[in-house]
């Protein structure tokens, strides 16, 4: 798994984040996983508005 150091997108296959375009890193930590950002806080604090698995951290 990699994450982005960008938006933290977390993938599992790509060489280049698939939603910004941004460099990949496999050095995070933490994990959050939304479902329904309209409807989360943890959403809304972090600035996610799209349904995907998130790296709290990147490195």
């Amino acid at each position: 798994m990699k994450a982005c150091r960008n938006c933290r997108l977390i993938v599992y296959s790509e060489k280049i984040c698939p939603k910004c375009n941004g460099e990949l890193s496999e050095k995070f930590s933490g994990m959050i996983i939304v479902l329904d950002p309209e409807r989360s806080e943890i959403s809304k604090v972090a600035e996610i508005n799209v349904v995907g698995n998130y790296a709290v951290r990147v490195k």
